[in-house]
C-alpha cells in the first residue's frame, strides 16, 4: 500500500486509505472520489470548476474486445459532488480519430457534436469542452484544477518565467487559448517535447495534472499546488504591502451588516431592472482587504482572468462610491446617489458586446452587475437564484486571492476583453445555458413565513420551496424553527427567530432575510393561537393575546415588508391567514373572531393603500384545519369540542361533515390557497379565498 509521509500546508490532504482500499481495484470509483476530494476544498477548485478523468479497459458490447474508455466528467457537473451519474465514457481512440477530422480553431464548434459519435456508456452526461484536453494525454488519472495559486501564476505578467523557476524542466507552460480541441492539441505537443514533466499550466486559465493511478494522480495535485502556494507565501507583503496596503478602515461587524441590509434591497431593485435577482451577501476578510485596498481602483476593472471565474462574476465587478458610515435611511437619497454609476455599468456593458460580437454572437444577456463592492462593508452578488450568486461570491474570492498572488510575485493580467467575450457569449457556451431547465413559477422570489415552524406556516414554506422561491421561517420557537429548517436544502431557506408582537423583533428578521437573500417579495402571516371562551370567561389577558399576535402581529409584519418592498420597487405580496371565524358569528368565540375580522379588514385596507405601488394584500381563510395544526391542541380543541357539544376525538369528522363538500381540510391545503395568490393570481387583491370545503355562511359574497 502506498502511504504519504507529506504535510501540506496550503491545501487539504484528505485521502483516506481505509475508504479508498473499500473500491478495490474500480477505477471509475476511485477516481469519483478523487473527484470529490480535491472539489471539497476550494482553494483547489470552485463549485462547477475543473475536470477529473480515469481511464480504463472495457470490454466492447458489439465486438467483445477489450477497449480503452475515458471516464471524464460530463458538462455542468461539479468534481466535488460528482456521482457516477455526472459523468461521460467515451471511446478513447474514437476521441483521439477526431485529429482527422478537425480543421481548425475556425472550426472549433463543429468537433463538439462529434463526441456523441464517441460515447461507449449510452447514458452518458453531456461531455463539456474539454473532453478533447483529457483524450489527447496518455495517463490513467488526469486533473484539471483551477487552483488559485496556480491561477495566481497563469495570470502573471511574466508567467513562463515564473513557472520554470518553480518547477525548473518538471512543469509544461501553455500561453492562454479558449478551451477546445486545439487546445488539447497543444497540450499533446507539450507533453511530446517535454517528456518529463509532472504537469502543465495552461496561461491565464489553469492546471494539468496526472499520474497512473487516482492516489498518485491526487498527491501529484496537491504537491503541484503547495509548491506554487508556497512561493507566493514567501513574497507576499515582503517588498510591498499587499494590494498596495488599506485605505479604507472597514466598519466593525455588526455595523457592516445594518449597512449591508439597508443597502441589498436597493441594490437588488437596481439589479433586477432586466430581470429579478437573488442576492447574497459576504464580509469575508479576504474581500475587506481587497475592497479597502489602494490597489481597488487599478485592479477591478481589469476583471477576472479564468474563465470560470468570469463566467459567473461577469467582466468586473462594480465599486459602490459609498463611505461605509453613509447614512442609509433614506432610500430615495441613495438610490439617487448610486443608480448613475448602474446606468454606467449597463453602458460600459453594452459597449464590450458592441465592440467585440460576431455575426452569429447570441443576443446581449442581462447588462447589470453580478458583483458590487462596498468598501468598508462587503460584497453583494446578485443571480438568478441563491445558489448561483452564493457560487458567483465564491468565484470572485478566488478571483481576488489570484490578484493578490500575481501581484505579490510579478504583476496582474486579465484576459483581453475580446477573449473574455469569445467565452462569455461562445455558441456552445450559449447552447448549454439553453438546456437548463425551465425556471418554476417562484423561482427569483423570496418568501418570509410568520408561525412558520409547524403546521399551517411550514405547510406553506415547503409549498413555495417547491415552486421555487426562497423562503425565511420565522417562528418564536427556535427548537421548532431548526427542526423545519432542515428539511430544505443548501440555498434554499434560512430561519429568524421572531416575535410578531415586538417590531424590533420583526425588523431583525426583515434584516436577516436582506443579508441572505437581497430582500423579500412575498410575505405570509400565518402565526396564530385559538382562544375558544364565552364573553364572561374570556379574560383581558386572553383578549390581548389574540389582538396583538394576529392583528398586531399582521401589522408589524405589513409594516415592515413594504419599507423593503418599496425599496426594491418590485411589487410583492402579502398574505394573511385569517379564518372563517371572521366573517361567521358563532359562540364562546369573541377574542378569536373579533382578531380575525380585524385581520380580514386590515388586509382590504392595505390593499388599497399599495395597490398603485403592484403591492398585492390578500386573505386565505381556513376552517376546521386540525390534522398537523398546532392550534387545535389542548385548550383549543376541548373549547370548540365544548361549543358544539361534542368529544375532541370527534372534531376533525365534524368538521369535515359541516362543510358543502364534505373535506377534511389540512395544513397543504391552505398553502396551495397561498401560491395560487401569489403564483397565478397576479391581478387579484384585496381578496378573500376561503379553504373551508365549502361553509355557506362564509361566503364573502
Amino acid at each position: 500500500m502506498i502511504t504519504s509521509n507529506k504535510t501540506f500546508k496550503y491545501v487539504d490532504y484528505l485521502w483516506d486509505f481505509e475508504k479508498a482500499d473499500s473500491f478495490g481495484d474500480d477505477q471509475i470509483a476511485l477516481f469519483l472520489y478523487r473527484s470529490n476530494l480535491l472539489g471539497a476544498d476550494l482553494r483547489i477548485t470552485n463549485f462547477g470548476g475543473g475536470n477529473t478523468s480515469c481511464k480504463t479497459i472495457e470490454k466492447d458490447p458489439l465486438t467483445g474486445e477489450e477497449v480503452e474508455v475515458m471516464w471524464v466528467k460530463g458538462s455542468g457537473g461539479d468534481i466535488g459532488t460528482l456521482s457516477r451519474d455526472g459523468v461521460a465514457g467515451l471511446y478513447t481512440k474514437r476521441l483521439r480519430a477526431l485529429k482527422n477530422v478537425y480543421k481548425g480553431l475556425e472550426f472549433e464548434d463543429e468537433i463538439v457534436p462529434l463526441y456523441y459519435h464517441c460515447l461507449f456508456d449510452l447514458d452518458s452526461r453531456a461531455p463539456s469542452i474539454d473532453t478533447a484536453l483529457h483524450a489527447l494525454l496518455p495517463f490513467k488519472h488526469i486533473d484539471h484544477l483551477h487552483p488559485d495559486a496556480l491561477i495566481s501564476i497563469a495570470a502573471a505578467k511574466d508567467s513562463r518565467a515564473i513557472t520554470r523557476e518553480i518547477w525548473g524542466d518538471t512543469m509544461g507552460w501553455i500561453p492562454w487559448q479558449r478551451p477546445g480541441f486545439d487546445l488539447g492539441l497543444q497540450l499533446e505537443k507539450c507533453l511530446a517535447e517535454n517528456p518529463r514533466i509532472r504537469g502543465i499550466i495552461l496561461g491565464g486559465h489553469g492546471l494539468f495534472t496526472w499520474g497512473d493511478t487516482a492516489y498518485e494522480s491526487y498527491i501529484n495535485s496537491l504537491e503541484v499546488i503547495e509548491m506554487a502556494a508556497e512561493y507566493i507565501a514567501q513574497r507576499e507583503g515582503k517588498e510591498h504591502p499587499v494590494f498596495g496596503g488599506q485605505i479604507i478602515e472597514s466598519l466593525p461587524k455588526e455595523e457592516r451588516k445594518k449597512q449591508a441590509a439597508k443597502l441589498a434591497p436597493i441594490l437588488r431593485g437596481l439589479c433586477s431592472s432586466h430581470q429579478r435577482m437573488i442576492g447574497h451577501f459576504t464580509d469575508d476578510d479576504r474581500v475587506l482587504e481587497f475592497i479597502n485596498s489602494n490597489d481597488l481602483p487599478k485592479l477591478a476593472p481589469l476583471g477576472t482572468s479564468c474563465p470560470d471565474h468570469f463566467l459567473r462574476t461577469k467582466i468586473q465587478p462594480l465599486v459602490l462610491r459609498l463611505s461605509p458610515d453613509s447614512n442609509l435611511e433614506d432610500a430615495s437619497i441613495i438610490k439617487a446617489t448610486i443608480e448613475p454609476d448602474f446606468e454606467q455599468y449597463r453602458r460600459d456593458y453594452t459597449n464590450y458586446y458592441e465592440n467585440c460580437k460576431y455575426d452569429n454572437s447570441p443576443a446581449i444577456r442581462d447588462t447589470n452587475p453580478v458583483v458590487i463592492l462596498y468598501p468598508g462593508v462587503g460584497m453583494f452578488t446578485f443571480a438568478k437564484n441563491k445558489q448561483t450568486a452564493r457560487v458567483a461570491s465564491e468565484f470572485y474570492i478566488n478571483a481576488i486571492n489570484v490578484m493578490r498572488g500575481a501581484e505579490a510575485i510579478s504583476e496582474y493580467t486579465a484576459l483581453p476583453r475580446q477573449e473574455a467575450f469569445d467565452i462569455e457569449y461562445w455558441l456552445l457556451e450559449e447552447a448549454k445555458l439553453q438546456r437548463q431547465p425551465k425556471e418554476k413559477p417562484l423561482s427569483r422570489k423570496v418568501a418570509m413565513i410568520s408561525g412558520a415552524g409547524g403546521g399551517i406556516g411550514k405547510a406553506i414554506a415547503t409549498k413555495l420551496a417547491e415552486e421555487g422561491a426562497n423562503v425565511i421561517l420565522t417562528d418564536i420557537n427556535e427548537e421548532r424553527l431548526i427542526e423545519a429548517n432542515a428539511a430544505y436544502k443548501r440555498d434554499i431557506s434560512t430561519y429568524a427567530l421572531c416575535d410578531v408582537t415586538n417590531s424590533e423583533s420583526v425588523k431583525q428578521a426583515f434584516e436577516k432575510a436582506c443579508l441572505e437573500f437581497g430582500g423579500v417579495d412575498i410575505i405570509v402571516h400565518s402565526a396564530g393561537l385559538a382562544i375558544s371562551k364565552s364573553l364572561t370567561e374570556t379574560s383581558e389577558d386572553d383578549w390581548n393575546l389574540l389582538q396583538n399576535i394576529l392583528v398586531k402581529g399582521q401589522f408589524n409584519m405589513a409594516k415592515e415588508a413594504v419599507k423593503i418592498l418599496r425599496k426594491q420597487e418590485l411589487g410583492g405580496d402579502i398574505v394573511h391567514i385569517a379564518s372563517k371565524n371572521g366573517l361567521v358569528a358563532g359562540k364562546n368565540n369573541v377574542g378569536y373572531g373579533t382578531a380575525k375580522a380585524g385581520q380580514q379588514h386590515m388586509t382590504r385596507l392595505l390593499a388599497a393603500e399599495l395597490g398603485p405601488e403592484n403591492i398585492r394584500v390578500n386573505t386565505v381563510n381556513p376552517d376546521g384545519v386540525i390534522i398537523g395544526s398546532k392550534i387545535w391542541e389542548g385548550a383549543w380543541a376541548e373549547g370548540r369540542a365544548k361549543a358544539y357539544g361534542i368529544t375532541i376525538e370527534e372534531l376533525p369528522n365534524f368538521y369535515a361533515k359541516r362543510n358543502l363538500m364534505n373535506k377534511v381540510i389540512q395544513p397543504e391545503d391552505i398553502a396551495n390557497g397561498v401560491f395560487a395568490l401569489v403564483g397565478i393570481l397576479d391581478k387579484s387583491t384585496g381578496n378573500i379565498i376561503n379553504v373551508d370545503g365549502g361553509i355557506a355562511n362564509a361566503f364573502v359574497r
